[in-house]
């Protein structure tokens, strides 16, 4: 028995994500993505409005759930161990960058497409820093209840442990093996580093 073919939005979104890594944001066009999804650029307008719609729906459905994460995390502080959600946070970071990097790459070359592209994301609601800001919104809600110490700068550890993850995406393709470090290891030893600065008394969180 043949299978049901997939329904034609599910089928861009597979071509988007493909071409999106393959050929970067800046060349997969629409008329592109519509032709290896197999239907008209119309269609492809009846589910999206543009390339960026296309792009933040790729990263939503695609890849790792870091943006759900954060914010079920920041809605109910105090669940789990402090340790043990922000490993979580920084591993789903690792591997969102680690696969959304090679698609926006492309972007960076090309400054006017850059802006035009980020202009769009904004009226979206979307961006690159939403995830730093979604982070010092959790640590904020920990904070209040006090498994973050009152005087630690939120925004500055939501910096260093999501910069340290998109750091990983890229720095290590230039080392001799060009493999990067285990994500679940990584992970854990960047928020016992980042814990030793932020949280309350050991033992505590």
């Amino acid at each position: 028995m043949e299978p049901e073919p997939k329904p034609a939005r599910v089928r861009i979104l597979d071509a988007a994500h493909e071409l999106m890594l393959t050929a970067g944001l800046a060349r997969a066009t629409t008329k592109e993505i519509a032709r290896a999804a197999g239907c008209s650029e119309a269609a492809l307008y009846k589910y999206f409005a543009g390339k960026e719609e296309l792009f933040v729906q790729v990263l939503k459905e695609r890849l790792p759930r870091l943006t759900p994460l954060l914010g079920s995390l920041a809605a109910e502080p105090g669940q789990g161990t402090l340790e043990g959600n922000l490993t979580e946070i920084a591993r789903q970071a690792a591997l969102f960058y680690e696969q959304s990097f090679p698609i926006a790459a492309s972007l960076y070359a090309e400054p006017q497409l850059r802006e035009r592209h980020f202009e769009a994301l904004r009226e979206l609601g979307s961006g690159p820093h939403r995830p730093i800001r979604d982070l010092d919104a959790y640590l904020r809600a920990e904070q209040a209840v006090g498994r973050v110490r009152a005087d630690a700068d939120t925004f500055a550890a939501a910096s260093l442990l999501l910069g340290a993850c998109a750091q990983r995406a890229f720095a290590y393709d230039a080392t001799d093996t060009g493999e990067r470090p285990p994500v679940d290891a990584f992970a854990a030893r960047l928020t016992k580093t980042l814990l030793r600065g932020i949280s309350v008394a050991p033992g505590s969180a």
